[in-house]
């Protein structure tokens, strides 16, 4: 695009949530003028992936989901193309290419395509009525199936898989959830905190099948049953297939870009290609904990990989940092927040643990070289936010590791030099 002679970049953003809304935002502190297109294989404006099981649940409607006001293309001077697949990336040609063939060129490119379903191979996994959970539409597809008294059966015990069991019970629905491992939420949780979860989803009449997978799904055209690899049949009206996420990095087949498990991209997130960007579930990220690039599938991280995307493509200079995994959600009024590193394996980790039986509530603490480096905290999450606080900031905790876990437990407990710096607004550094 021009106007007077004047040449404007053209940046293409692939995505339309949270990357791509920060990259947008990015750009347009650098950029005012540059043309912004996103394509999007999704028809709707963007919107917060996390809210899909409220609406599902009928908790909230359709308009309360939106993750920008609805006049955000339009005041950022976007170009949206949605309802359109991209099924390539020319890079030899700075094209991207859509299901339709058509080609657009960019100036530079930021993939911010998400992830989509694992899906593995399994017999009769064609029929109708099997459903995956990530996306509007699937959920669109479920509302329609969900009668009160209708058998579902979920695959997969992770966060996907148990907001959906929840909102299925709201709706009358009989949910049996199948775990290939030995509980609930093992990505995440302690066997103690997922003893708490599991208990409190079976007192919602959620049904578990846990150390087992589906082998076969059953029926005509329509799945009725599945078959476990332990031989028992579970009768169903439908299925939700929650496995797991994984990049959705297919566009990228025969091409130079980097992709390992995610997209590879630098402290800059760029790629490989000079004017190729990639950000959010997409793309591997440094973890500041693991001190490795890997995927951390997190909303708050997508929006800041984006941003920090967005500024570099349009001429800045601005690093992403790194994250690590945090979750804060909850079951049934159960509240959960964990950060960091919540299950230590290997030498050099201290635990302090403490379990309320009057309450339900479970805190514990994970340290390494005096430093919290990850925390579970379920039913009392009061003070979580100091705790990710001490794991940004790499707080040496020595002092006071033996009261973080006591109820009145706050800043006052810190060393007054910390405090100070706190309350005048200062970034912390610990040594």
């Amino acid at each position: 695009m021009s106007e007077k002679g004047v040449s404007y970049m053209h940046y293409v953003i692939i995505g339309n949530s949270a990357a791509a809304i920060g990259a947008v935002e990015g750009i347009r502190k650098v950029d005012k003028e540059g043309r912004i297109t996103i394509l999007s294989d999704e028809p709707y404006h963007t919107y917060s992936r996390p809210l899909i099981s409220y609406y599902l649940a009928s908790k909230v409607d359709e308009d309360k989901i939106i993750y920008r006001e609805l006049n955000f293309y339009q005041r950022n001077n976007v170009e949206t193309r949605l309802g359109c697949k991209v099924i390539w990336v020319d890079c030899y040609n700075n094209e991207v290419i859509l299901e339709s063939q058509e080609r657009i060129r960019y100036g530079r490119l930021l993939i911010a395509a998400g992830g989509k379903p694992f899906i593995p191979p399994t017999e009769g996994l064609g029929k109708r009525e099997i459903y995956t959970f990530l996306k509007l539409d699937d959920v669109k597809a479920i509302k329609n199936v969900c009668t009160s008294g209708a058998r579902a059966v979920i695959i997969g015990a992770g966060l996907i898989g148990l907001k959906a069991a929840e909102a299925l019970r709201k709706l009358q629905v009989e949910v049996t959830v199948v775990e290939l491992a030995n509980r609930v939420l093992s990505a995440i949780l302690d066997e103690t905190a997922a003893d708490i979860v599991q208990k409190r989803l079976e007192e919602h009449q959620v049904s578990f099948r846990l150390n087992t997978s589906v082998s076969s799904f059953n029926g005509d055209e329509k799945v009725s049953s599945v078959t476990l690899n332990n031989g028992s049949v579970i009768e169903c009206d439908f299925v939700i297939i929650a496995i797991g996420v994984v990049p959705n990095t297919g566009m990228l087949k025969d091409t130079p870009v980097n992709v390992n498990r995610g997209i590879v991209v630098d402290s800059y997130m760029r790629t490989n290609i000079e004017n190729v960007y990639a950000a959010g579930d997409v793309c591997e990220s440094y973890d500041t904990l693991y001190n490795v690039q890997r995927v951390i599938p997190i909303l708050p991280g997508a929006y800041k990989q984006g941003e920090a995307a967005g500024q570099n493509m349009a001429g800045g200079e601005v690093e992403y940092e790194g994250g690590f995994a945090m979750n804060s959600i909850g079951f049934f009024d159960l509240p959960m927040i964990t950060a960091g590193i919540g299950r230590p394996e290997g030498e050099g980790f201290e635990i302090l643990e403490k379990r309320d039986g009057q309450s339900g509530s479970y805190k514990k603490m994970v340290f390494k070289d005096s430093r919290v480096v990850g925390f579970i905290y379920l039913n009392d999450i009061d003070r979580a936010g100091i705790m990710t606080n001490l794991i940004k900031e790499k707080i040496d905790v020595s002092q006071f590791m033996n009261e973080i876990l006591k109820n009145d437990f706050g800043y006052i407990n810190f060393p007054k030099d910390y405090r100070k710096q706190k309350m005048l607004g200062q970034k912390v550094v610990s040594t």
